[in-house]
């Protein structure tokens, strides 16, 4: 993966697990969100499954579309696309209808200091997305931020362990979770909830954010010394696939890797293919935000990227001076202010 292209190539080249689940899923698919970090490409990956998939389905991408061109480039390959900001209650109404909607609207970055806007996305907006599409099947993106730091050797926390968030970005998430539940609940609409952390490709995530302050020679904090990265392709591919396991209450599931990262070590191994010297500050912390995801694997499989390989990709992608989002992170804070 040596160009953008390539790399958006990779991220949406449907498993056939997903395209045999997206053959035996029914109408439409609308996904909400589809212009931010995830959005584009698990876009792509539904359009190309769908094509594979040969049922005809439409694919439904809807967004304020903030970056330039991108609008255009998805209605090219396939999709119909829907300029619309969400939060407006008359631009959530004329929406289309659709059996199957994905919900990857929300904010993070920016919270402190404007918490009532990260409450009103967070919390709010899922309740009226919810009773707008009340009966179709949703698959909400959550967080595993929802959980409180556990000790690195715990094992992560697992589905049932109870939620502890730490700051206002995570209760607002856990408010999304709350509000969807209850009209999940009340209208017997199917829901998934989806905890993932962290999702990583090559132009953003954990790996980068390493990545590019060792090639910077900036410190690395190892005060959260340890954490949990996935492939996006696959986080993408998961998302789809629980499509087919929605139900009321809301079926939730951890959605990470299987591997227990140490920033250390990956940051060591990032310096040596970028022929730096790691400069680390602080210690690590005996706990950090890690989630445990054996249902998530016993359920669609492992990672088809695994962790070496990103960090091998990461780093190539990095040293050649290669297009970032340039989208920190911030899984280095344990306050949980963003």
């Amino acid at each position: 993966m040596r160009t953008v292209a390539e790399l958006e190539e990779r991220l949406s080249r449907p498993r056939d697990v997903l395209v045999d689940d997206l053959r035996k899923l029914d109408g439409d698919l609308l996904v909400l969100g589809a212009g931010g970090k995830l959005g584009p490409s698990l876009v792509r990956l539904a359009l190309r499954g769908v094509a594979e998939a040969g049922t005809g389905a439409r694919v439904v991408a809807v967004s304020r579309f903030s970056e330039p061109g991108l609008a255009d480039a998805l209605r090219e390959e396939g999709a119909v696309v829907v300029e619309a900001d969400v939060t407006d209650d008359a631009a959530l109404a004329a929406l289309p209808d659709a059996a199957n909607v994905v919900f990857l609207v929300g904010a993070k970055f920016g919270t402190s200091g404007r918490e009532h806007a990260t409450w009103a996305t967070n919390a709010y907006l899922p309740g009226r997305v919810a009773q707008r599409f009340a009966g179709s099947r949703i698959v909400a993106l959550s967080t595993g931020n929802v959980y409180p730091l556990v000790p690195v050797t715990s094992g992560g926390c697992v589905e049932q362990t109870p939620v502890q968030p730490v700051g206002e970005y995570a209760m607002s998430c856990l408010g999304r979770e709350r509000v969807l539940t209850h009209f999940s609940v009340r209208d017997d609409t199917p829901m998934a909830l989806i905890r993932l952390n962290y999702a990583v490709e090559m132009r953003y995530g954990v790996l980068v954010d390493l990545a590019s302050a060792v090639l910077a020679g900036q410190p690395v904090d190892l005060t959260m010394g340890h954490a949990n990265i996935v492939w996006q392709g696959y986080a993408n591919e998961v998302t789809l696939r629980a499509l087919h396991h929605t139900r009321t209450p809301p079926f939730v599931v951890n959605l990470t890797g299987p591997e227990l990262v140490s920033v250390r070590q990956v940051a060591t191994a990032l310096a040596a293919r970028l022929g730096r010297e790691p400069v680390f500050t602080g210690t690590e912390a005996p706990t950090a935000l890690l989630s445990n995801a054996q249902l998530c694997h016993r359920l669609f499989g492992y990672p088809d990227v695994p962790v070496a390989e990103l960090i091998d990709l990461t780093a190539d992608w990095v040293a050649d001076g290669r297009p970032l989002l340039g989208k920190p992170t911030g899984f280095q804070r344990r306050d949980g202010n963003f």
